[in-house]
C-alpha cells in the first residue's frame, strides 16, 4: 500500500506551496492524493491561482513519487507530516507550521523540553565559554538543546550538550542531505546519533542565504525558550529572537562588552525587554525546568498511544493471559508483547506468572484517552 506521506513530498517540491495553500488543498481535496491528481482547473479552483497550478502539473509530469520517497527510504530519512502523531507538539502551535518536515535521526517526546541556543559565527572566547556553559547544564538536566548547525555559537552548543551526554536538534536551512557548513558533516552525525537533523526543504535543497532566516521560526518554534549569546547588529540570530516573541517563547540575551560588535544585537535585544542571562538558576527557574522529572515521570505513568489504551481496557485486577489479551485487542501479538513490555517498565501492569497480566491502576485512577 502506497504511503500517503509521498504526495505531501510532491507538493513539497512545488516552490511556492506552503503552510497556507497546503491548508487550502486540504480543505478543497480532502487528502494530498487526491489534490496531486486533480485537474489543473481543480486546483485553481481551490485557490492555488494558474501559476502555481501550472507548477504541480509540470511537477506532477516530472517527478516519479515513488523514486522520491525510495531514496528518501534508502538514505534512512523520515518524513514527518501535520497529519503524523509525531509532528512535534510545539512547532504544531506556531502560526502556519511546516506542513513537512525532513528527518535523520530521532525525535523523542522528551525533546519538548528544549531550549534553543543561537548567536553569532564570528563567537568571541567569552561567547564561546557561556554557550558551553549553558548548554552543558541544560543538556545534564535533560534539556534538549536546539540551535542551527551554523559556525560559531550553534555549533560550540551542539557539541557542548552531545559533550554533556545529552541530545540536541539542528534545523538545517539546506536538506538533511546537505550539510552546511561542508567542516561540520562530522558533529552533524553526532547529532543523529543524540538527536535530529530537521529541515522543512526537500532533498537536494542547497545551503542558500534566502533558506535560513525562514528556518529560523522553526528552531524557536521547537523551543520553550531562546538564549541569544552574542549577536552582531544584522546577526540571523536576531530573527529568530523576533520570532521567538511573536510565537510566545522566552527570549533571553547574554549581556556584553558594549564595546564589541557581537554584543551590539544581544544589548539591545535587552534595552527592547529581552530578559538578560545571568545565572543559569533563573533561567531554570523562569521556565520551570526544574520540574522537569516530576513532568517526566507524571507522562510515563500514562498511556503513550492507542494501543497501550486499548490493553489497559482490556486489563483488571483478574489476571490475562497474554493471547487472551491478543484476541480481545485484535492486534497482531508482536504489537500486544511490545507494548506489555514498556507498559511493565512504566509502572502500568504486572506480569503475575505464566505471561498473565494484570492492571496496577489505582481505583481513582482510570486513565482515558484525554489524559494521553
Amino acid at each position: 500500500m502506497s504511503d500517503s506521506r509521498r504526495y505531501w513530498v510532491g507538493f513539497n517540491l512545488v516552490k511556492g506551496i506552503g503552510a497556507v495553500r497546503m491548508r487550502r488543498l486540504l480543505d478543497a481535496f480532502g487528502d494530498l492524493e487526491a489534490a496531486w491528481n486533480a485537474p489543473t482547473e481543480s486546483l485553481v479552483s481551490a485557490g492555488l491561482g494558474h501559476k502555481l497550478a501550472q507548477g504541480v502539473a509540470q511537477a506532477r509530469g516530472s517527478v516519479d513519487l515513488d523514486r522520491v520517497w525510495e531514496e528518501l527510504q534508502n538514505k534512512g530519512i523520515q518524513v514527518i507530516t501535520w497529519e503524523d502523531e509525531a509532528y512535534p507538539r510545539r512547532l504544531r502551535e506556531i502560526d502556519q507550521p511546516p506542513p513537512v518536515l525532513y528527518l535523520r535521526g530521532t525525535l523523542l517526546p522528551d525533546d519538548e523540553w528544549a531550549v534553543a541556543i543561537v548567536g553569532t559565527r564570528r563567537i568571541t572566547p567569552y561567547g564561546r565559554q557561556i554557550t558551553t556553559d549553558i548548554a552543558a547544564h541544560l543538556a545534564s538536566r535533560g534539556v534538549t538543546v536546539v540551535s542551527g548547525l551554523a559556525r560559531g555559537v550553534d555549533a560550540a552548543a551542539h557539541q557542548a550538550a552531545l559533550e554533556a551526554g545529552g541530545r540536541t536538534l539542528a534545523v538545517l536551512g539546506s536538506g538533511v542531505d546537505r550539510v552546511y557548513p561542508p567542516e561540520h558533516r562530522r558533529l552533524a552525525e553526532q547529532v543523529v546519533q543524540r538527536g535530529a537533523l530537521i529541515s522543512d526543504y526537500p532533498l537536494g535543497t542547497q545551503p542558500d542565504a534566502v533558506n535560513f532566516p525562514p528556518r529560523n521560526r522553526i528552531i524557536s518554534g521547537l523551543s520553550i525558550a531562546v538564549v541569544i549569546v552574542e549577536a552582531g547588529e544584522q546577526s540571523g540570530a536576531l530573527i529568530t529572537a523576533n520570532f521567538a516573541a511573536e510565537q510566545g517563547r522566552d527570549v533571553f540575551a547574554v549581556p556584553g562588552n558594549i564595546n564589541a560588535p557581537q554584543s551590539i544585537g544581544t544589548n539591545r535585544l535587552i534595552q527592547q525587554g529581552a530578559r538578560p542571562f545571568l545565572n543559569m538558576e533563573e533561567l531554570l527557574e523562569t521556565l520551570n525546568l526544574t520540574l522537569i522529572s516530576e513532568h517526566r515521570q507524571a507522562r510515563q505513568a500514562l498511556p503513550a498511544d492507542e494501543v497501550e489504551l486499548r490493553l489497559l481496557d482490556l486489563l483488571s485486577s483478574q489476571p490475562l493471559h497474554v493471547d487472551e489479551i491478543r484476541t480481545q485487542a485484535d492486534l497482531p501479538i508482536e504489537r500486544v508483547t511490545a507494548a506489555l513490555t514498556m507498559m511493565e517498565l512504566k509502572g502500568m501492569v504486572r506480569q503475575v506468572g505464566g505471561m498473565h497480566y494484570v492492571s496496577v491502576r489505582e481505583a481513582s485512577g482510570d486513565y482515558s484517552p484525554d489524559q494521553g
